[in-house]
């Protein structure tokens, strides 16, 4: 590429996030206008696989670097469509002189790439520990008090996972402890109730040394030795706050690696993705082209985890039209969102939230120009306001701020019966996490007539109530609360009709119908509105929470 005369573009890019779709409007316009083929030439380079563009790797922002008959004259950092048009005639109008004998070539300052990366330090490979808070913190509602102290002390939580242990995993990962006299019952204990497990890393040393300039800057109280102090060894932080008893912590590389395998098989290729969550919203009048939006949000690979359709109150309205708030046309498009119905989405995808307002484009369509020809805004301009008909989040933390707005998490009581076997139980679990819900308690237990009272309280005057609590009695239940955007509709979904035979003709892939043997014995019970919702899981988990 190198060997090309005259300019060459290049659009340095991670393989996380591919090239910048962004500037190619701009790229073909100057393509076609400047109709210069031999001396104007564009091109990608992915910063991972080539040796020389490392120090551009594991950056968000675009790079684009320009290069005259080989060398690296200039470099530009982010999509400026402006400046980068700029650079590009002037460069190209500069070559035309050159050839014509209007004007020497300039001395350009070296752009220095690979003697960058030589000076810099080489990183330390990232050590991992693995992290068990056991099933009685999070019974007693612990866990995140424990992950937020672990974070303070300058650790970063890289992954969570909420399992409840099998046998051979407690064996496996406490066989240090295994001949001791009490392990059979530890053993029952940890397989009997949920555990968080978390994959921990050291914070970096610039990452802590900033955020605790921020933290001493917002507080007119003086640190504690354990906010100051970077500690090296968790397990020892852990028992200087004196909850060391919840947490257990393995380091030792090959044992870390081993349980990494076990309960995160793909963390290392999410760790590498960048995945992230953002908020977009379709308004009023661009509903009606839904489906062709829909269809460019699946072609620029995003997936749709949760949607909806909502007429907004007036508070959502103004905090999601904040931009547009000095404009006359502020109080109509307030009145315009507050009337019809918007559809809102949750997507994922790598580099997420830039990409998508990348596609988003200018906030009103007045602002298009030729270099946001393809954005969506100027796509899908309609309507009588001259806004951008569609929303997403400026950042990460505004997402989830979003997405907690519009998708509230809910929480409904679970419940796998007796009859259930271990086998179909792990079955029933991946389904779970699958459909996305997220295991806030859960405890493996032998319902007591009273506590059944409790979970079927609207039904206990029935004549089959007692051979409920009889079908009960037979064994352990596992007992859960999930939690999730609609939880109680979805988990009612998934658990399909009443009696399985019925769940087997209308909702095949139930978990009734796969897993129910009859209408007593039908696998699993689910609350069936808010307030049974809350009865339910009171009854079970709240007085677990209260003890100390």
């Amino acid at each position: 590429m190198l060997q090309n005369k005259g300019l060459t573009v290049i659009d340095v890019y991670q393989a996380w996030c591919g090239p910048c779709t962004a500037m190619q409007p701009l790229f073909r316009k100057l393509k076609n206008e400047t109709n210069e083929e031999k001396i104007l030439h564009f091109v990608v380079a992915e910063a991972d696989n080539i040796v020389t563009l490392q120090s551009f790797r594991d950056k968000c922002e675009p790079v684009f670097l320009f290069s005259v008959n080989g060398k690296i004259i200039a470099k530009i950092q982010g999509a400026n469509a402006p400046l980068v048009n700029k650079k590009v005639i002037t460069l190209i109008n500069e070559e035309k002189k050159i050839a014509a004998g209007e004007m020497v070539r300039p001395q350009y300052p070296d752009i220095l790439l690979i003697e960058l990366e030589k000076t810099r330090k080489k990183p330390e490979r990232e050590r991992y520990s693995i992290a068990i808070i056991k099933p009685d913190a999070v019974l007693k509602r612990k866990a995140q008090e424990i992950k937020e102290k672990i974070t303070m002390a300058g650790f970063v939580i890289e992954a969570e996972e909420k399992t409840m242990f099998t046998e051979k995993q407690v064996r496996d990962f406490y066989s240090q402890i295994a001949d001791q006299p009490d392990f059979e019952e530890f053993l029952s204990f940890m397989t009997t109730g949920l555990s968080n497990v978390l994959i921990i890393a050291q914070e970096k040393e610039q990452d802590q040394v900033e955020e605790n300039e921020t933290e001493l800057k917002e507080t007119s109280e003086p640190p504690t030795e354990s906010e100051v102090k970077k500690w090296d060894s968790l397990q020892k932080y852990l028992e200087q706050q004196h909850i060391s008893q919840f947490c257990d912590v393995e380091d030792d590389e090959a044992n870390v690696t081993k349980f990494t395998d076990v309960f995160f098989p793909d963390f290392k290729i999410a760790k590498g993705k960048k995945l992230q969550r953002t908020l977009a919203l379709l308004r009023p009048d661009l509903l009606e082209k839904q489906d062709d939006v829909l269809k460019v949000i699946k072609d620029e690979d995003f997936e749709i985890l949760m949607e909806r359709q909502i007429v907004l109150s007036e508070e959502e309205a103004k905090m999601l039209c904040k931009e547009y708030e000095k404009e006359n046309y502020f109080e109509a498009l307030i009145e315009k969102m507050t009337r019809s119905p918007s559809l809102a989405l949750v997507l994922l995808r790598e580099n997420c939230v830039q990409h998508w307002k990348e596609l988003l484009g200018p906030r009103t369509v007045e602002k298009v120009s030729e270099y946001h020809a393809e954005s969506l805004c100027a796509q899908f301009a309609m309507g009588n306001l001259p806004i951008n008909q569609l929303y997403g989040s400026d950042s990460m933390e505004a997402a989830e701020r979003d997405i907690e707005c519009f998708f509230p998490p809910e929480n409904t009581l679970a419940l796998i019966k007796p009859h259930v076997t271990r086998e179909q139980r792990a079955e029933i679990l991946k389904l779970i996490k699958e459909e996305g819900f997220e295991l806030t308690q859960m405890k493996d237990m032998l319902l007591t007539p009273e506590q059944v009272g409790k979970i079927y309280f609207q039904i206990t005057k029935k004549d089959f109530y007692k051979d409920i609590v009889e079908v009960l009695s037979e064994g352990q239940s596992l007992v859960m609360v999930l939690t999730k955007w609609n939880a109680i509709v979805s988990w009612r979904r998934l658990m399909g009709p009443v009696d399985p035979e019925e769940a087997k003709l209308l909702s095949p892939d139930s978990i009734r119908a796969r897993f129910g043997i009859n209408i007593l014995k039908n696998a699993v019970h689910g609350s069936t509105n808010h307030y049974s919702a809350t009865v339910n899981s009171n009854a079970l988990f709240e007085e677990d929470a209260g003890e100390e």
